[in-house]
This record gives C-alpha cells, structure tokens and sequence, in this order.
C-alpha cells in the first residue's frame, strides 16, 4: 500500500467511524425519552432532584453507579424499599441503624416532609429509568442482590456454559412452572417487587427492615391467639396471606417496622401478584415451622 492508498484507507476509516458514532449518538438521543420516562419528570421529580443535589447526597450514595461509594447505590430503591419506610428513615435515620452495631450512621438530613415526599418521588423516577443493568455491582442496601448475583462463586461456577440444570445447585436453577407451589414460591420471595428477601430474612433471630420469617409459623399461631390481633384470619395461611396483602392489619412490634399505625411494608403485592402467586408465596412461607 503506497502513501496515497493509506491517506484514502485512513480518511475513508475516519468517516466511516464518524457516521457509526454520529448514527448511535442520534439514535440514542432519539431513545431517551422511552428509556428515561421522560413524561414521568413531575414537579416533585424535579424538585426531589434539588434535594439530592442540595445536600450533597452524592458525597456518600450513589445513582447509576455515579457518586462516592461509602453508602448504597440507591438507583433501584424504590424498588427495594416502601415510601413509608423511606419517609421514616429519612425523618430519623438513627432510628434504623446504630452506629456501634453498623459502624456508620446516616446523618439525619433535617428535610421537611414536603422535601422527603419530593426526594421519594424522584427516586421512584430514577428506579424506572432503563439503565440496561448499569452498574454491574452496586453497593446495595441490607439484603438486596442484583438478580443473578445472589449466589456464592462455586454455585456461580456451577451454573456455568455446559452445565444441565440437573448439575446445578437448586439456587441457580431456572424455574420452570413444572415445580410444587411451595419451590414457586421461594423463586417469587427472590424476584417479587419488591423482593420479599430485600427486607425479610429467614434465619432466626435476623432482623433487617422487616422482621425475620423464621419460627413464621409459631408465631402466627400465638398472634392469632392474642387478644390484642384485630385482624380477620383464622388460620396461619389466611394470616400471612392478610400479611401480604393488608400488612397494616397487624402491626408486628418494634419502631422499625410501622409508624403512625401504618406497616412499612408495601401494598403493592396484592395488586402485583396474582392471586394463584400469592397462594404460592403463602405455602412456601407456611412451611417456616
């Protein structure tokens, strides 16, 4: 190749490359609307966006990986947590973590509650935006995984390329519809939204942002029993079902879980799972002996 042939390959190269990145430059602008929910920037979006960026949030979290990394990411915390809980957090943060048991404590922010409601409303914004699973390994908050990451690396090396799902751990196996009520509902307590495991854990004595659902059963029995329940179920089933569904209708103790009568736990499962779900999870969480 003589001089003029490289000058005409590498101007030729340099146009080509050119139009590709102008091409995926235009087209991506062309899909920020869809992929950023663009017509769901409210207000209270916008003015959630100046209290995060008023009180330096970004100095310690994080949002689509951007951000210091001495707290979690809280790209997808809606989805992880309920508004109630996050509006009492944010009112006091220390009640949620002590910072002789956790090693940190959150600041309290001093935000008025018309700020908490604007802040929760831009997180809901952020958590529905595309970001095509960006960033790969977030700081997460207590609980929470990223899907497919939930498991330890041998059992990530067992699910490998060639493995049959017979050779696989069972945490790493796909569902396939074929499996008992009470399998069906393990996999949905792990991909529900929010993911029941975000917040509940199933060892004893582990508490998170919910109570643990260990012993669910024995305990159950003896809320039932209790003169103080006020709630409507006879039986354990109908009592994590109404847990699911209408979780105000029993306060489980502990200012960590419900304040001014109302449950942090969402509402949202009732509306989000099918009822032949909910029986599903129900049957998998009544088998908590």
């Amino acid at each position: 190749m003589n001089k003029r042939q490289t000058r005409l390959f590498a101007i030729g190269s340099t146009l080509v490359a050119s139009l590709v990145f102008i091409g995926l430059t235009i087209d991506s602008h062309r899909q920020f609307p869809k992929l950023t929910n663009a017509e769901n920037i409210t207000p209270a979006v916008t003015r959630g966006n100046d209290v995060w960026h008023a009180n330096n949030c970004i100095n310690c979290h994080t949002l689509f990986g951007e951000g210091a990394y001495y707290a979690p990411d809280l790209t997808k915390i809606t989805q992880l947590r309920g508004a109630p809980y996050l509006k009492a957090f944010l009112q006091d943060p220390e009640r949620f973590y002590d910072e002789q048991r956790h090693r940190r404590l959150m600041p309290n922010p001093d935000l008025k509650d018309e700020e908490i409601d604007d802040l929760i409303a831009f997180f809901g914004w952020v958590a529905n935006v595309d970001n095509q699973g960006w960033p790969p390994r977030p700081i997460l908050v207590t609980g929470s995984s990223i899907p497919g990451t939930s498991l330890t690396i041998a059992q990530q090396d067992a699910s490998g390329p060639g493995r049959t799902q017979e050779q696989m751990p069972p945490g790493a196996r796909p569902v396939t519809g074929d499996e008992d009520p009470i399998a069906l509902g393990e996999a949905l307590f792990r991909t529900a939204s929010p993911a029941c495991n975000a917040c509940h854990s199933i060892a004893p004595g582990v508490n998170m942002a919910g109570p643990t659902l260990a012993d669910l059963v024995t305990r159950a029995q003896q809320t039932i029993a209790s003169p103080e329940y006020q709630g409507e179920a006879e039986t354990v089933e109908d009592f994590i079902r109404e847990s699911i569904v209408a979780p105000s209708a029993y306060l489980h103790p502990g200012d960590m879980y419900s304040a001014g009568g109302v449950s942090f736990m969402p509402t949202s499962y009732g509306e989000s799972l099918t009822d032949e779900q909910i029986d599903q999870l129900v049957q998998y969480l009544a088998s908590f002996k």
